[in-house]
């Protein structure tokens, strides 16, 4: 399976051949690079550590800085690890570049959505207004909790007030449209999560 770390630039939109629009969100898309080789023998698992988008030496700590000198990396922001299964197709300080996809192809894009703070049922859920007029005094409420004398409690799952946002997204079965190798940028249909250079893990689909 292949995968990339990518910061998301914002959506826009491109003609296609025959003329058609696509909605496109612009990603920009590594250069990864490998920082360290996980193996069978000494940790039990394949894998590659890798690091995306340069970070300035003074804003590092002293053992970021030494994780990096140690495979004579420069240092990187963002650290990930990836399964594989040849450890032998990857050496330290290699570069794994946006050109690894090609247009066509159908991606995951995982990534942190927007936080939105505490909300309340109607933007959280959906749910319905009450009546606006005559009296009432039932606008935005959440509505009615549960029975009254059995169970006597609110039921577990109940939709009510609470933080929405600010967690774990994966939209699945994406179009690559257009792959810019020299400029390392990804063009995807649609919109992905998260807000603008937000970090996003891009997978070739499991549905594909």
């Amino acid at each position: 399976m292949k995968k990339i770390l990518g910061k998301k630039i914002g959506m826009t939109q491109i003609f296609q051949d025959d003329g058609t629009v696509v909605p496109v969100t612009v990603v920009e898309a590594g250069p990864l690079t490998v920082v360290q080789k996980k193996t069978v023998e000494k940790e039990g698992y394949n894998a590659i550590q890798v690091g995306f988008s340069s970070l300035k030496e003074r804003k590092a700590n002293k053992p970021r800085k030494g994780h990096f000198a140690k495979s004579h990396v420069e240092v990187k922001k963002f650290l990930r690890e990836f399964r594989v299964d040849n450890i032998d197709e990857y050496e330290i300080g290699q570069e794994i570049k946006a050109d690894i996809f090609v247009s066509g192809e159908r991606v995951d894009v995982a990534g942190t959505s927007k936080g939105k703070g505490t909300q309340g049922p109607i933007k959280r859920y959906g749910h319905g207004r009450g009546p606006e007029t005559h009296g009432s005094k039932y606008h935005r409420a959440v509505g009615g909790m549960s029975a009254g004398t059995y169970p006597g409690r609110v039921l577990k799952g109940k939709k009510m007030s609470g933080h929405m946002g600010n967690e774990r997204v994966t939209v699945q079965n994406l179009e690559v449209v257009k792959v810019d190798a020299d400029k390392n940028l990804i063009l995807i249909k649609g919109a992905v999560p998260g807000p603008k250079s937000g970090l996003l893990l891009i997978k070739s689909s499991v549905k594909a």
